[in-house]
């Protein structure tokens, strides 16, 4: 079946016809935002429910016991000094770093577009998160300072590393021509959101399941996004062949019957049933000329 075809694509088509892709980039981020913050609001209890029945709270003492096993004072240092990255001013400054050079390289309108709407839903997410849930993050005396006092859920370090690390991931491998580039990106993306997880649970200052969770909706955002841009892409692509599958028989036989009657020569059956044969024969006898002095 024709992706193109699905009442989804189909939908962005529709909204592409009142504007352009970067109108429907917008809408589109501007809904999924409003629909996953509404999710988190009415999750809230749902994921307490889930943690606590599932088994997955049960992942988060022995997983922190863990941590605090393998922790030095050298190798708490180094985590902290990298755990530092995924704060707001770092992260925005990463962010934008990637954003400039990749459009300044590629020309794309869409690039800073998309992380701009991709960031932007992730603090939202986060905010909203740790308003709604209000979980408390592990005790300061089993944590590595400098200490944080923010709601635990979701981890807005995870969440925020992971779609910007991934989104620019994406606009590698969607327009660099390399494959190295097209596999290494990713997974260079793929470790720092891994590791910026791994490094709040190390700390102390997050659960795993808040990690997991950032992880998953993080994933989720950039699924959406990155989902919606392709399609608009074949939109835009389909529009284009549509358009020149539409002109080109017009232009052709424009261009053809006038460059025809430029290159047009009497031929012998023409000049049989033409008003003069003396004229059709002066004619051939010039244009034979006219090739022997080019020559």
């Amino acid at each position: 079946m024709n992706a193109l075809n699905l009442q989804p694509a189909k939908g962005l088509g529709r909204v592409r016809s009142h504007g352009d892709t970067d109108a429907a980039l917008l809408a589109t981020g501007a809904v999924g935002a409003a629909v996953f913050t509404v999710l988190i609001t009415a999750s809230a209890d749902v994921y307490q429910a889930v943690t606590s029945s599932s088994g997955l709270s049960g992942l988060d003492g022995p997983t922190l016991d863990l941590a605090i096993s393998l922790r030095t004072p050298d190798r708490n240092q180094r985590v902290t000094a990298f755990t530092h990255l995924g704060s707001a001013i770092p992260m925005a400054f990463i962010a934008l770093t990637l954003t400039a050079t990749m459009y300044l390289h590629w020309r794309r309108r869409a690039i800073p577009l998309l992380m701009v709407i991709a960031a932007t839903g992730s603090l939202l997410f986060t905010s909203v998160g740790k308003t709604v849930v209000g979980r408390a993050r592990p005790p300061h005396y089993l944590a590595v300072p400098p200490y944080e006092y923010a709601p635990s859920f979701p981890s807005g370090h995870t969440l925020n590393s992971t779609v910007i690390a991934l989104m620019a991931a994406y606009f590698a491998w969607w327009l660099s021509e390399k494959l190295w580039v097209r596999i290494l990106c990713p997974a260079l993306g793929g470790l720092w959101a891994t590791a910026m997880g791994l490094s709040r649970v190390y700390l102390g200052h997050h659960w795993i399941t808040d990690v997991i969770f950032a992880w998953l909706l993080g994933l989720a955002w950039l699924a959406l996004l990155i989902t919606v841009h392709q399609i608009l892409l074949r939109l835009d692509d389909h529009g284009r062949r549509t358009e020149i599958q539409t002109t080109q028989p017009a232009n052709h036989g424009a261009q053809g019957h006038s460059a025809g009657s430029l290159r047009r020569r009497p031929s012998r059956m023409h000049c049989d049933i033409s008003a003069s044969w003396w004229t059709c024969r002066l004619l051939s006898w010039s244009n034979t000329r006219r090739r022997t002095s080019a020559v």
